[in-house]
């Protein structure tokens, strides 16, 4: 049996907002996505505060996650819903 279908396997990324680190250990990813990063996170970015007419920046953290799912995909030579073929 010719295989017909060929799934794609994409990954998606995405990084947590950027908070203070110590605040960083509770946080979760979104629902679907799985944490790759662990304890604090990364400290990569900076967060903002805003203190009547300033706005102070200090350095923060974030966690990277990351969800997996199959793209219907058809094999070469097959197309359409079904994936049929010639």
């Amino acid at each position: 049996q010719i295989k017909k279908q060929c799934d794609q396997k994409l990954i998606i990324r995405m990084k947590t907002e950027c908070v203070p680190c110590s605040l960083n250990l509770e946080t979760q990813c979104p629902a679907g996505y799985t944490k790759v990063t662990n304890s604090t996170g990364i400290p990569d970015c900076r967060y903002y505060l805003e203190i009547k007419t300033h706005t102070l920046s200090f350095p923060g953290c974030r966690h990277h996650c990351v969800k997996e799912f199959e793209q219907p995909e058809c094999c070469q030579g097959h197309w359409g819903p079904d994936c049929m073929g010639k």
